[in-house]
């Protein structure tokens, strides 16, 4: 029993009108005040009392001892921002509770006024990943992420059994869906998936050491295989499209707060850079997983327990397609339509100037995600598509902590900490522009495997940003490195929730992801030190050289 459950049914099943006796001396025991102190401790330590006093605490101590140069607000900017950076790493409250500190911190310590704020929780990048949730919701409720995944992975299963193709089956699924929804609800989907298939394997057999036959140590190498292809393709699959996953939301953003009269991010310009990015990465996992777990008699031992008919079966209790189904991929497959051809080159503009480039991709997505509410299920009379009442898994979590960076981003700019910074870091102006966008990469990647990507890229792209302007390079060729890297979070399980759900499965070990994780991150590092400089030139336009602020 929780032993917080069991303090809350104590206390409640006494009676409460019983007076209290207060006693005049002190006649408790010696071990049992030790005892009474340990239980004080141990309340604390489990309401977590000492982590919620850290965030203020830091906060005070760099507000009464911190000095910048007689600029109390960027000074105030910095103690806010220990304030929630502790919140967040040390999860003293919930991750939506701390996202909304700056909406009271800021006006508080004079950074900005409640408005001005509040406004940075809802603008036109909210919107895009607010439908963006609301369709996969639509997704996950009709089961279409199921039935396209037992599609594609049939094709690939073989007969007999072919353990690479199906691991390459395995992780193209996985890349490909989590690119359209949220990392997290991807991983969990597709491990059901995986589940199914490795339930046909003995348990006995795949417990490390059962009996110590060569097909039980082959069950249990093409498990772990499965899980950490599912874990880890699901991160890389969300560098692909800006909806994949918030830090890419997140470093459109700070880039639109930032340079908001250079050319924008769109849709369309990530995906030239963050696809090929992806499916380099793809390629690469599917190499370590086949050369660190399968063998030659790997296919041999999984025929005995797997076929393709097993996942045609599952795919035939679906069912044929229904309307409801039919519709929502319809206007699933609009909106990235829509996405992809807003804004196309400045040669050949988008349909975006039908309207004075006074829309979004935002825009289109709440508009869509509207109509899924309009269009009728075909099930019942009156039932829609999708109701408010399919919406309570909304990931308001998410949202807020983006809404959270995007506030920081405008403190560090409104403060003057930008400036600040900007000053401080020019003893990097010598430093070879080519070897700094892998340093970031690296620095990001490192601190993402101890916090959220979110909060990781939410930290250090302000950080960036300055750094770009102090050494003379183009801002993004730092802040899209560090955006990345912060989604290179393979070797722990506190890097991202797609991990702790993968770990928890049991197939895997914490080794198995370090050794697994680190050359994938390694080969992260290098392909973007490559691709930067020559495809990210091209993509997002930095021939230009140096952005003022």
């Amino acid at each position: 029993m929780d032993p917080r459950r069991a303090i809350w049914e104590c206390s409640s099943s006494e009676d409460v009108t019983r007076p209290l006796l207060l006693p005049v001396h002190d006649d408790m025991p010696s071990t049992t005040r030790g005892r009474s102190c340990c239980s004080a401790l141990g309340s604390v330590l489990a309401n977590k009392y000492l982590a919620v006093a850290s965030g203020p605490a830091a906060c005070a101590l760099v507000c009464a001892l911190g000095d910048l140069g007689g600029h109390p607000a960027a000074r105030n900017m910095l103690g806010v921002l220990a304030w929630v950076f502790l919140w967040w790493i040390t999860d003293a409250v919930p991750l939506a509770v701390a996202s909304m500190a700056p909406l009271f911190l800021f006006p508080a310590f004079g950074i900005a006024s409640a408005d001005d704020v509040a406004r940075a929780y809802m603008d036109d990048v909210i919107s895009l990943v607010l439908g963006s949730f609301i369709l996969a919701l639509a997704i996950e409720h009709y089961s279409i992420h199921r039935r396209l995944a037992l599609n594609i992975t049939s094709l690939f299963c073989g007969d007999p059994v072919k353990p690479h193709l199906l691991l390459l089956g395995i992780i193209g699924t996985t890349v490909f869906i989590s690119m359209w929804i949220h990392n997290t609800p991807c991983t969990v989907m597709m491990i059901q998936v995986a589940t199914g298939i490795l339930q046909r394997f003995p348990r006995d057999q795949l417990v490390e050491g059962g009996g110590g036959r060569r097909r039980g140590r082959e069950l249990q190498r093409f498990s772990k295989a499965l899980v950490l292809g599912i874990t880890f393709a699901s991160t890389i699959g969300g560098m692909a499209t800006l909806t994949g996953t918030g830090a890419n939301i997140i470093l459109v953003g700070m880039w639109s707060t930032y340079f908001p009269e250079q050319r924008p991010i769109t849709f369309s310009s990530w995906m030239s850079f963050g696809l090929p990015m992806a499916l380099l990465l793809s390629v690469a996992l599917w190499a370590t997983l086949c050369l660190m777990y399968c063998t030659k008699n790997t296919g041999r031992v999984l025929s005995d327990y797997l076929d393709r008919s097993h996942l045609r079966r599952e795919l035939s209790l679906m069912g044929p397609m229904a309307f409801a189904e039919k519709m929502v991929l319809a206007v699933f497959g609009a909106l990235i339509v829509l996405w992809m051809t807003r804004s196309l080159t400045d040669d050949i503009p988008g349909w975006a100037v039908l309207f004075d480039g006074k829309v979004g991709d935002g825009t289109v997505t709440i508009l869509m995600t509207t109509l899924l509410f309009i269009i009728p299920s075909g099930k019942n009379d009156g039932e829609k598509l999708m109701d408010w009442g399919k919406c309570r898994k909304l990931q308001w979590h998410i949202i807020l902590l983006l809404g959270a960076g995007f506030a920081i981003a405008d403190g560090f700019k409104s403060s003057g900490l930008t400036d600040i910074l900007s000053a401080g870091l020019g003893f990097l102006k010598g430093a070879p522009a080519l070897a700094i966008p892998p340093v970031a990469c690296v620095f990001s990647s490192l601190i993402t495997e101890f916090t959220s990507d979110d909060a990781t890229t939410t930290l250090v792209l302000p950080l960036l940003a300055e750094l770009g302007k102090s050494i003379g390079v183009h801002p993004l060729l730092l802040m899209v490195p560090g955006t990345v890297g912060a989604q290179l979070s393979y070797l722990l399980p506190t890097a991202t929730p797609g991990n702790v759900v993968g770990f928890g499965t049991g197939y895997i070990t914490i080794k198995d992801m370090v050794v697994t994780g680190l050359p994938i991150k390694l080969f992260g590092v290098a392909a973007l030190t490559i691709l930067m400089p020559t495809l990210g030139s091209l993509v997002f336009g930095m021939e230009s050289g140096v952005v003022a602020l």
